[in-house]
């Protein structure tokens, strides 16, 4: 379909791509992955005809389309959200107004014996059987199934665009694009203005989707999840990998383990044959020689390795001790300008150690509540009390805004007084994509996403006992997120964060609490757990796509799917039936099998504690623990009865229902 031959591609000094060659098929799932600035974006505007290259060919096969989201959001007005997205289907659309013209030339014509007549009504046939080609048919149901599905809801459809924010915008872009059902799909990290339902929608949209898509994407889950061939941009070259990001990471260690083996192997090499030229090149003798020796190292291909990147284990500065109770919220309710609760009748309660993943649609109301719980947010109803000696620092996007614009990268860390010298604060810049004379740079030059690094890392090295972080990920490669990670993993503080990424909130987050009608509900266990129960909600209300990307299906085909529907009516009614009860049976049984390895992991630690001598030194922890351990005991008891009567109950109903 797309085939890119020999591209070149330098901004002044600076070699972007050299020589670079690749294909994509007709349904291919492609990743481009690389460090930051390694030319992933441009790579993808050189496929879209965006950006030209100064050598070399991209060859566009016959009748391929190619579709491209960027990063940067565009800004619809003037229409409503229903006839933004319609517009999209440019084919269709016009296909539609030649169906009304020549249905109106039929109407009008007199001479119905004519050869004109019938020429007409040939026409028309014509373009009746293209619109049913290109699924004109259900174009009205295609285009609420994509909005529904990236989050939109019904009363929106007749909303004005320019109503919408920023993030809402860029699922506009997506919707558009979707609609258009292009060849080939380009998507610049997709998933950066998506709650947790819209990226799954959006994840089993692309996985059906019936042409090729290429991802530039930090959300490894979502990048494994879909694409099945990794193409790493690196030294200007780009390095295909028959399989997914995790794939390419095994897979890359392996050939970088032979690339040392053969760069150590020429070094060798080169040395021995400088050593004979040094030592006869003045010997008339050896001339002959040394000359084939020289010629000799001018022919070999020289392997490049690539420069070592530090792991930076970041560790956060000692705070505090707090409170049992970080933060105890009772009866809290909050609106704007005194009109429908965002938040109503909320109680939370945050412990010493917790660490919490807020999740939930966009508008529920989780970013406000990260600015009430920091203390930046009044509320109308309720109490906030926080624990004894606790020290919050929030994070937000708009933090970055509160730099001094005249200040050099460094020296904003530097004013942090966290006591970190310079040396660390530099490798701990260098981890947030800060490196070499970056650190010089104003901030005022700084783009958001730069301004966005610097404000994070500025607060993460400032001593505090509970971290509010809202959306921290956004700006961040795979590696800076890992450091995030790991430091967030090894903190004794409490955590509460804002995020959809599932890689990052796995292996740190205890609890995920979800901000929905204006309340929350808890999900013990990780975000793996909480997207089973979200796959099966979305299953139940028939979100997710099973036929995304039919762009030209014969026309019987689409008879036949026609046909079959009616024909198994029944059965998707009887199907529709068995989900609605099943599923909150199953969700309970997700629920208590999350909540039994919690108390599982729990008893190992007493446990573990109780075969230690020194234990048993203090009578009143000895009394306290064993209490907790039978306790523990009673409740798992408890849930073993209810898992059993509620897999009972889930047989049953797999039966009734066969």
């Amino acid at each position: 379909m797309i085939s890119l031959g020999n591209i070149g591609l330098s901004f002044g000094a600076r070699t972007l791509f050299e020589d670079v060659s690749f294909r994509i098929a007709g349904r291919d799932r492609v990743a481009f992955v690389g460090s930051n600035g390694a030319g992933k974006s441009t790579l993808l505007k050189i496929i879209a005809g965006i950006q030209p290259q100064d050598s070399g060919v991209v060859a566009v096969s016959k009748h391929t389309t190619v579709g491209y989201l960027q990063q940067e959001a565009a800004f619809f007005e003037g229409k409503t959200l229903y006839d933004e997205v319609y517009s999209a289907a440019d084919a269709l659309n016009r296909i539609q107004e030649e169906i009304s013209e020549t249905e109106n030339e039929i109407k009008n014509f007199e001479d119905t014996e004519s050869e004109e007549y019938f020429d007409l009504l040939n026409e028309f046939s014509e373009l009746q059987e293209r619109f049913l080609l290109l699924d004109g048919f259900r174009l009205k149901s295609k285009i609420e199934k994509i909005l529904i599905g990236l989050g939109f809801e019904e009363e929106d459809f007749l909303r004005q665009t320019q109503e919408f924010s920023g993030g809402w915008q860029m699922r506009i872009m997506l919707a558009k694009l979707l609609l258009s059902n292009p060849s080939v799909l380009l998507l610049d990290e997709p998933t950066n203005h998506l709650d947790f339902e819209s990226l799954l929608w959006v994840e089993n949209y692309l996985q059906n989707y019936n042409g090729a898509v290429v991802l530039v994407s930090h959300d490894r889950n979502f990048l494994d999840n879909i694409t099945k061939k990794t193409y790493e941009i690196s030294l200007g070259k780009v390095t295909e990998y028959g399989g997914n990001y995790s794939f390419f990471v095994t897979e890359k260690e392996k050939r970088k383990e032979m690339q040392e083996s053969r760069y150590e192997n020429q070094q060798k090499y080169l040395k021995q044959q400088e050593k004979f030229i040094e030592r006869f090149r003045y010997k008339a003798t050896k001339a002959r020689a040394v000359q084939s020796r020289i010629k000799q190292i001018e022919k070999l291909d020289l392997i490049e390795l690539e420069d070592e990147e530090t792991t930076v284990h970041f560790h956060f500065p000692p705070a505090t001790h707090s409170g049992k109770i970080t933060i105890e919220i009772e009866g809290l309710a909050k609106s704007y300008d005194g009109h429908k609760n965002v938040l109503e009748n909320l109680d939370l309660i945050v412990t010493r150690g917790e660490k919490i993943a807020l999740v939930g649609n966009n508008g529920a109301g989780k970013s406000t509540l990260t600015r009430i719980i920091a203390g930046i947010e009044p509320i109308n109803k309720g109490t906030v009390k926080y624990g004894h000696l606790v020290d919050l620092k929030f994070f937000a996007q708009n933090q970055a805004e509160e730099l001094s614009g005249e200040k050099t990268v460094l020296e904003v860390m530097e004013e942090s007084q966290s006591g970190v010298i310079v040396k660390d604060l530099r490798t701990i810049l260098g981890s947030f994509l800060f490196r070499g004379d970056d650190v010089f740079k104003k901030v005022r030059v700084l783009s958001g996403g730069e301004k966005s690094r610097l404000a994070l890392a500025k607060m993460l090295v400032e001593p505090s006992n509970f971290l509010v972080l809202d959306e921290p990920t956004n700006h961040l490669d795979m590696k800076s997120k890992e450091v995030l990670k790991n430091a967030l993993r090894q903190y004794q503080g409490s955590v509460i964060v804002v995020s959809h990424d599932r890689e990052f909130m796995d292996g740190f987050v205890s609890k995920i609490i979800e901000v929905k009608n204006r309340n929350i509900r808890a999900f013990f266990g990780n975000s793996f757990d909480y997207i089973k129960v979200k796959e099966m909600e979305l299953e139940e209300r028939n979100i997710f796509a099973k036929e995304s990307g039919d762009r030209q299906p014969e026309v019987q085909e689409v008879i036949q799917e026609k046909s079959h529907y009616e024909k198994n009516r029944e059965q998707k009614k009887r199907r529709r039936e068995f989900l609605k009860v099943a599923n909150p049976v199953k969700k309970r049984i997700f629920e208590i099998e999350a909540e039994l390895e919690k108390k599982e992991k729990r008893k190992s630690e007493i446990e573990a504690l109780m075969s230690d001598e020194e234990f048993f030194r203090d009578a009143d922890k000895v009394i306290e623990i064993n209490t907790e351990y039978k306790e523990i005991q009673r409740i798992e008891d408890s849930l073993n009865r209810e898992w059993e009567t509620k897999v009972t109950e889930l047989n049953e109903l797999e039966k009734r229902f066969e």
